[in-house]
């Protein structure tokens, strides 16, 4: 399987037609939550701000799932040397921190009126949640920082091994200790807790996250794999 995936001719007639394919999905998902999410009641303790959950949790939520696909590619690359890998883990980065970066910023923006605080370093899933941000920045860091592209991505491969610990952290931070956040929700034993009001129009954004980020990723491995292709053109052209 990972040989099929890892061969850039069969991915790139594959990644033509699924990455549009995803990207209609999204903007359908995406449109449709948004607007259920607007027609949504007042939530009786939190009021309007309640809206803020339809962006914040998929994003809490696919900060951790962008991490997952890019330790998975990174391992994949370290251990098995697929061609393809190194260039799927660092497309997801990117992605993956602007995630993070906005589950940060909206969860702020919902902590305020509701804690009465923009942050406090003593809950364990939002410092938990910082220092996932703080991974995915590393990663884009040592690619950046070493010139040998052969070095720099098994360097930034280990990092993301070793952010791999800071994942069951921050999904069962709410469990180990006492937090601000309140417990599952969705899933959980005995099914979801809040109405299907909510319910319909947050799954509808999360799946709608999860599609934008497969299309876009599809796209900037294609973008890597033209890049790689023309490099190699204008070089073999120099030499000729």
């Amino acid at each position: 399987m990972f040989s099929f995936f890892a061969n850039p001719a069969r991915f790139m007639v594959l990644s033509r037609w699924l990455a549009p394919l995803l990207g209609a999905a999204a903007a359908v998902c995406l449109v449709l939550g948004l607007y259920l999410a607007a027609m949504a009641p007042v939530d009786y303790q939190q009021g309007e701000t309640v809206r803020i959950m339809f962006v914040h949790v998929p994003a809490a939520w696919m900060g951790l799932f962008c991490y997952m696909c890019l330790a998975g590619a990174s391992f994949v690359g370290l251990v098995f040397r697929h061609s393809l890998a190194d260039v799927a883990a660092r497309a997801a980065a990117p992605m993956g921190a602007t995630f993070t970066a906005l589950a940060l910023v909206t969860g702020s923006l919902w902590g305020r009126p509701m804690w009465g605080t923009w942050w406090a370093w003593g809950d364990a899933r939002l410092t938990s949640e910082f220092i996932l941000f703080v991974f995915y920045l590393g990663y884009m860091a040592l690619h950046m920082a070493i010139d040998d592209e052969a070095r720099s991505a098994r360097a930034a491969a280990i990092l993301a091994m070793v952010g791999v610990v800071n994942l069951p952290v921050v999904h069962f931070s709410v469990e180990w200790w006492n937090s601000l956040h309140q417990g599952a929700s969705v899933l959980r034993k005995g099914g979801p807790a809040m109405p299907k009001v909510y319910l319909i129009p947050l799954l509808l954004m999360t799946l709608g996250y999860t599609t934008l980020f497969g299309s876009l990723w599809l796209v900037q491995i294609r973008a890597a794999v033209w890049k790689k292709r023309a490099n190699a053109l204008t070089r073999a052209q120099a030499e000729a």
